[in-house]
C-alpha cells in the first residue's frame, strides 16, 4: 500500500487560485509565477487564530464544547472519538497551544529554509520541487516536496540526510504529522523514512509532540466544524449535515480494515491511511480492505 499512485496526465490543465505573475522587465516573454506550496504529505499546526487573542476565544470555545459534549445534549459525536477528544478540549487552552505550536513551526520553516538555502559563499540556491499526482490541493495551493537544488557533484558527496526535503525537516524537529491521502502516496523509501522519523520525533517528545493534550491538526480543524454543529443545535437553529465534521474515511496500512470517520482513533497513528468518501470504492478493490466491525453495522 506505500507504492507511489500517481495521476498526473500530460496536456491537462492544471489550475491555482494561489498563481500570481511577477513580472520581469529584464525577461522577453517568460513568466515569472508565485504561488503557495503546501507541503507534501504533512499536516502543520494551523494559525487561523491570527491572534493571542483569538486564540483565547477558541479556547473558551473549545472548553464550551468540551462541556456540551459531557453533557450529552444530542451533539453527533460517536462516544470512542469524544472520550478522546475531551481531555484535549478540556484544558481551556486547546485553541492557545495550537497557535503557539502553529506560530513555532511557521518560525522553524522560515528560518531552516534561509539556513539550507544558503550557499558557501554567500548567494542563495534554487528551489527544487515535486508534487504529487495530484498537483493543488483544494484550496489551489501547489503541493510538493520542497529542498534546497543540489548539482549532480554535490549530491555525489552528500548523505541522504544532507540532502533531505523541507518535508521532513519538519518532521525531524516534530512539527508535523503524517498525512498521507489515498490516493497520492510517496515512494516506498520516502513513506519509510517519514514514519520512521516521525516516530523518533514522537519519542523524543519533539515540536508538537511536548505535549499530550496537543490536537493533531486534522484534529483541530473537525473541532472547530463540530463546534458550529453545536453551536447551532444548542441555539436551536437547523445545523449543517451532523456528520459534516469529520468527513476522511480511515485504512489501517498494516491490517488492511476500512474504519469510519468516527473511528480513526482505532487505527494507531503511524499506520493511518485517509480516504475521500468518493475513493472508497475504488481503494476497498485496489487495496484489498475489508470493512471494520463497526462500519459494517452503519451500512
Amino acid at each position: 500500500m506505500s507504492e507511489t499512485m500517481a495521476r498526473s496526465s500530460p496536456g491537462i490543465p492544471l489550475v491555482s487560485r494561489t498563481a500570481r505573475v511577477v513580472w520581469d522587465t529584464a525577461a522577453d516573454s517568460d513568466l515569472t509565477v508565485r504561488t503557495s506550496v503546501r507541503l507534501l504529505y504533512v499536516d502543520v499546526p494551523e494559525v487561523t487564530a491570527c491572534t493571542v487573542g483569538g486564540a483565547r476565544r477558541i479556547d473558551e470555545r473549545f472548553a464550551r464544547l468540551a462541556r456540551w459534549i459531557e453533557q450529552g445534549p444530542g451533539l453527533p459525536a460517536i462516544r470512542r472519538l469524544a472520550e478522546y477528544l475531551l481531555p484535549k478540549l478540556g484544558t481551556g487552552r486547546a485553541g492557545t497551544l495550537h497557535f503557539e505550536q502553529g506560530r513555532a513551526a511557521a518560525a522553524f520553516t522560515h528560518a531552516n529554509a534561509a539556513a539550507r538555502l544558503s550557499r558557501p559563499d554567500g548567494t542563495e540556491r534554487p528551489l527544487f520541487l515535486r508534487t504529487a499526482g495530484t498537483p493543488f490541493d483544494r484550496r489551489g495551493r501547489l503541493w510538493a516536496y520542497v529542498a534546497p537544488y543540489y548539482t549532480a557533484a554535490e549530491r555525489c558527496g552528500m548523505t541522504r540526510a544532507q540532502r533531505s526535503t523541507f518535508n521532513l525537516d519538519m518532521v525531524r524537529a516534530g512539527w508535523v504529522v503524517p498525512f498521507l491521502v489515498y490516493p497520492d502516496l510517496p515512494a516506498t523509501p520516502d513513506l519509510a523514512l517519514l514514519l520512521e522519523e516521525t516516530a523518533l520525533a514522537r519519542a523524543a517528545g519533539r515540536g508538537i509532540w511536548a505535549d499530550p493534550h496537543t490536537l493533531l491538526p486534522f484534529e483541530y480543524r473537525a473541532v472547530e466544524r463540530l463546534c458550529t454543529i453545536a453551536e447551532k443545535t444548542v441555539a436551536g437553529d437547523q445545523p449543517p449535515d451532523p456528520d459534516a465534521w469529520q468527513v476522511l474515511y480511515c485504512a489501517d496500512r498494516r491490517t488492511r480494515v476500512l474504519h469510519g470517520p468516527f473511528d480513526y482513533v482505532e487505527v494507531p497513528l503511524l499506520d493511518r491511511l485517509w480516504l475521500r468518501p468518493a475513493d472508497v470504492t475504488e481503494a476497498l478493490g485496489r487495496l484489498k480492505l475489508s470493512f471494520s466491525p463497526r462500519l459494517l453495522d452503519t451500512h
